[in-house]
């Protein structure tokens, strides 16, 4: 396995951003798609392309979420995947086949009034992107992992995978990565290399929020879940077992590094680096 990280993380500018990870040893670099992205020219992706490429980092993937939950909104819906669908041409002139992106909580169940929409929606960017041969990788979190095995099978699109992030499935679902992983294996294209410790395992999908199709905020009874980030190999994710799980499944992509909170996100970036290479044998 690979390590990289989430250009974001370090909370600066692309081209300082990608030098320091040179300097920290990285192999690859997630970079975020800003709405400011989706009308860069060629020659501007083109100067990403050949910055990443200067200092020696394999862009592991584009972090496609613009915020907002339009996969469940009716009138929405195929908007967005139209958006996703720019993103995955962006992806292409960037030279990285994995595209990953929160879609929003899939209800546990598929007689939900947004099942469908996100069904279709999500169906539609994903046969562009398998089209393109790219992947849509959406990240874990919000749900069950077999629920988000159901929606792919669903779906059933060459070009839809899965980002597996342990510790959102930690924190807030309260699922252990290592059977995520068994449930979602075949699936899992790229990792988010991040910890966390839940603090109350209440409702994941009233924390992360849904609407209605008419766009109307939906009402949780429940108390949503509560949790803390916390610098890698300090939370509640079994490393080792994880590890070993997404071995055992013949996953051999990035472990992406992703920090989204801390005052010292350089130091947070190297002990994580320092973590991963000592599991998997490298320090």
């Amino acid at each position: 396995m690979k390590i990289g990280a989430l250009a974001s993380s370090l909370r600066k500018p692309l081209p300082e951003t990608l030098n320091a990870f040179a300097e920290m040893g990285l192999q690859g670099v997630q970079i975020g798609v800003t709405r400011e992205f989706l009308g860069y020219s060629e020659e501007k992706l083109g100067e990403i392309r050949e910055l990443c490429r200067k200092n020696n980092l394999e862009i592991s993937a584009l972090c496609g979420d613009l915020g907002g939950d339009p996969f469940h909104v009716e009138n929405e819906c195929m908007e967005r995947a139209e958006i996703l669908c720019r993103i995955v041409d962006i992806a292409c002139q960037l030279g990285t086949k994995v595209i990953t992106t929160h879609i929003g909580v899939v209800p546990e169940d598929p007689a939900d009034p947004v099942y469908p929409l996100m069904v279709k929606s999500i169906g539609h960017a994903a046969e562009y992107a398998a089209s393109k041969g790219v992947t849509l990788a959406i990240e874990t979190g919000p749900e069950k992992a077999e629920v988000l095995r159901s929606f792919l099978e669903t779906v059933d699109s060459k070009g839809l995978g899965v980002n597996l992030d342990p510790a959102n499935l930690r924190m807030v679902s309260c699922v252990d990565p290592v059977h995520a992983v068994e449930v979602l294996g075949r699936w899992i294209v790229h990792t988010h290399a991040k910890d966390g410790v839940n603090l109350y395992p209440g409702s994941a999908a009233a924390r992360y929020g849904m609407r209605n199709p008419d766009g109307s905020k939906r009402e949780f009874r429940e108390e949503p879940a509560r949790f803390k980030e916390v610098p890698l190999g300090q939370g509640q994710v079994p490393w080792d077992a994880y590890l070993n799980a997404l071995r055992k499944v013949g996953f051999d992509g990035f472990l992406t590094i992703e920090r989204e909170c801390g005052d010292d996100p350089a130091g947070d970036i190297r002990l994580a680096v320092n973590f991963l290479r000592e599991k998997l044998g490298e320090a």
